[in-house]
């Protein structure tokens, strides 16, 4: 099904996240290991979104997210606002970035994932809006351990299968709030395209995971079949660097039976290994087609953001491209990015949407 998201071709996107001041991080630090309370972080942080959606405005984006100023990270958003983990408990194999919380209790939901940050969204912006939630299945594969997890959730699907319901009701309650648009985060879903990664996590079946991931992703969009919905799926990166690599043409089977309009994916980074997995993406859903590479410090231009859609436009057709990064700058709050790099991309990537525009009009 597509959907019409803006009266013109080519409409932008952030896929959420942007880098964080220190002071931003400060906060964050300081909220999670309780020398502040919600509500006094929520003080703090709130003219801090605002500069945030801002930049944003500035940039000429069509679809604005909070920054995720108030998120320690995508998938820690979840442990914000729902008990039964133990904090950075659950190191990542083989990998530079910051470990995760790890379930190890039955899950208790305190607050909303992310529904009073996308009220706040709403108050700062009248430019259409874009929160996003983790997927069970990355919250299976990041945060169940089976040494510390097993006695509340004896298997790592049981887990995912308990994650699912909360964010099926966040994604109600983000629509009736007003949100424009929902994206389902799951790198852990494309990474499953690298045998390094797959080694390190001990996955032997990867067509398993992939019918894994997709029966748990599903599982949190039932009942919101036909909204406007997007998953994300990238390599994931920390500190410039990319946590796997290749080509998608093995999983895009897969990404065809998530139940979602729109995928937002990463085809700027080399990681990505060219375009020609896109002769296999899902004849009836809506491509969100990373322009910018976020990790490469050299700044964009508008002919080669252009450039890029039109590479792309061999394999899709025009109206059904939308423009993005390939993934947030700063999906988590450690990882050292530069916000001042990100305005100027997302201002390149806005530019070569209106020659786009121009030429395809």
């Amino acid at each position: 099904m597509r959907q019409n998201y803006t009266q013109t071709l080519f409409p932008t996107f952030v896929v959420g996240s942007l880098p964080r001041p220190q002071w931003v991080r400060d906060v964050i630090d300081e909220r999670k290991h309780g020398r502040l309370s919600h509500r006094e972080a929520d003080r703090l942080l709130d003219p801090a979104i605002a500069f945030a959606v801002r930049l944003q405005e500035r940039t000429g984006l069509d679809f604005v997210s909070d920054g995720e100023w108030r998120r320690e990270s995508y998938v820690k958003v979840f442990t914000e606002a729902v008990d039964g983990f133990k904090i950075d408990a659950a190191p990542r194999p083989g990998r530079p970035s910051p470990p995760n919380p790890a379930v190890v209790s039955r899950l208790n939901q305190l607050r909303s994932i992310a529904l009073d940050a996308a009220a706040a969204l709403h108050s700062y912006t009248n430019r259409k809006s874009i929160v996003a939630l983790p997927s069970p299945y990355i919250m299976g594969v990041r945060m169940w351990r089976a040494d510390l997890s097993s006695k509340a959730y004896p298997e790592r699907e049981d887990f995912m299968a308990a994650c699912a319901p909360l964010i099926r009701e966040e994604i109600g309650r983000l629509f009736a709030a007003g949100i424009d648009h929902v994206q389902i985060d799951d790198p852990e879903l494309a990474m499953l395209v690298d045998s390094q990664n797959l080694a390190a996590r001990g996955v032997k079946d990867a067509g398993r995971e992939m019918a894994l991931a997709v029966r748990m992703i599903n599982s949190a969009l039932e009942g919101h079949e036909g909204r406007p919905v997007s998953l994300h799926v990238c390599h994931a990166h920390f500190a410039r660097s990319r946590a796997s690599a290749g080509g998608y043409g093995p999983v895009m089977e897969a990404i065809g039976q998530v139940k979602v309009q729109r995928v937002a994916m990463e085809f700027a980074a080399p990681e990505s290994q060219g375009l020609e997995s896109l002769r296999l993406f899902p004849k009836e859903k809506i491509l969100g087609l990373g322009v910018i590479d976020h990790c490469d410090r050299k700044v964009e231009t508008p002919d080669q953001v252009a450039a890029r859609a039109e590479a792309a436009m061999k394999f899709i057709e025009p109206e059904r491209i939308t423009l993005n990064p390939d993934c947030g700058f700063s999906p988590g709050m450690q990882n050292p990015m530069d916000l001042d790099e990100a305005y100027l991309k997302l201002s390149a990537m806005c530019r070569g949407a209106e020659l786009l525009r121009t030429r395809h009009t």
